[in-house]
């Protein structure tokens, strides 16, 4: 072959070798990746950090190809929960609202007075009945549990000391709609008032509620302290979240975007549960300084005025175990 006719040859070698660069499919893992995280609570929550944290890590694993969006106090734990467990969202970083939905009969994890400590939680979390919440949680939320995220211990605020169960007597209590809560709450007497956490501030503002009880993060992110007097330690949840993903989603990446999502999701659970174990104690600090009344009320007394609608809502709402099963762990 002569040289003249080899440089069209070689021309036509490297124009081909160029069109197959430019038009060879990306590959599946390669693909840009959007992933909306849902949240109830607000910026400087400790659920949002951990989204927030979450984000990071996976810009960073993914040398940004996987944008993650946290859209924070945009609508209800309820609604949050249901576009997640429907596919509106891609996840969520949340209250344990999805066991009362779909796994209830493993909503004591979430309920007053049944679990000691953070690492009692994470115990019973991590044995057969936490394993069993989570599977059904897959099958019947189509969700994925990544990463448990510790909220501290929930307190309760008013306008007034409250010392013993006698002093909730009558009190129009701010829950979350939540009949197991609800059902100890009236036990010790407390009116509970139903309100979607977004109308938390509103409903203690315009006195539909008198009280409200909540995680220390809740307190301080929805300044409470602007429409509440007194903080009162009655340390009777052990208040925790979770980040979950949808699972028809989960399952459509590939195997690699799974993998940097799961231990993304890992990470931003210690980093989380780090800050508010290191935290705690500072925003109590805070809340006093911003003239919030610290009182220490008799705690025992309300455990038992309230043990026997515990012990009740075990055999008919949670009857996969006992209450006594629980402690034992």
């Amino acid at each position: 072959m002569t040289r003249h006719r080899m440089l069209p040859l070689l021309l036509v070698m490297l124009m081909v070798l160029a069109g197959a660069l430019t038009v060879a499919p990306v590959l599946a893992g390669e693909q840009k990746v959007v992933i909306r995280v849902g949240s109830p609570f607000k910026a400087g929550h400790i659920l949002v950090d951990a989204a927030t944290r979450f984000q990071e890590l996976v810009a960073q694993g993914s040398g940004g190809r996987i944008d993650v969006q946290v859209q924070a106090g945009t609508a209800s734990e309820e609604e949050i929960n249901e576009w997640c467990s429907a596919g509106k969202i891609e996840m969520q970083s949340n209250g344990t609202m999805f066991l009362q939905s779909y796994a209830p009969q493993y909503y004591f994890f979430g309920a007053p007075y049944v679990m000691k400590d953070f690492e009692h939680y994470m115990r019973v979390w991590e044995g057969r009945l936490g394993q069993a919440a989570q599977a059904q949680l897959e099958q019947k939320g189509n969700m994925k549990y990544l990463g448990t995220v510790y909220r501290g211990l929930r307190q309760m605020t008013a306008k007034k000391s409250i010392f013993t169960p006698a002093d909730v007597n009558g009190l129009k209590l701010r829950l979350p709609n939540i009949p197991t809560w609800m059902a100890v709450w009236k036990e010790m007497g407390a009116v509970p008032v139903p309100v979607p956490l977004p109308e938390l501030y509103k409903s203690l503002q315009e006195g539909r509620a008198e009280s409200s009880e909540g995680d220390l993060p809740q307190i301080a992110s929805f300044k409470l302290d602007e429409v509440q007097s007194h903080l009162i330690i009655t340390n009777h949840l052990v208040q925790t979240g979770g980040i979950l993903i949808n699972k028809t989603f989960f399952d459509g990446l590939s195997a690699g975007d799974q993998a940097l999502i799961v231990k993304a999701a890992k990470q931003a659970q210690d980093w989380a549960n780090e800050k508010i174990k290191t935290g705690e104690s500072a925003l109590l600090v805070e809340l006093q300084r911003k003239n919030m009344r610290v009182v220490i009320p008799d705690a025992e007394s309300f455990r038992q005025k309230g043990k026997p609608a515990v012990e009740a809502l075990f055999k008919k709402e949670w009857p996969v175990t006992t209450w006594s099963e629980v402690l034992a762990q």
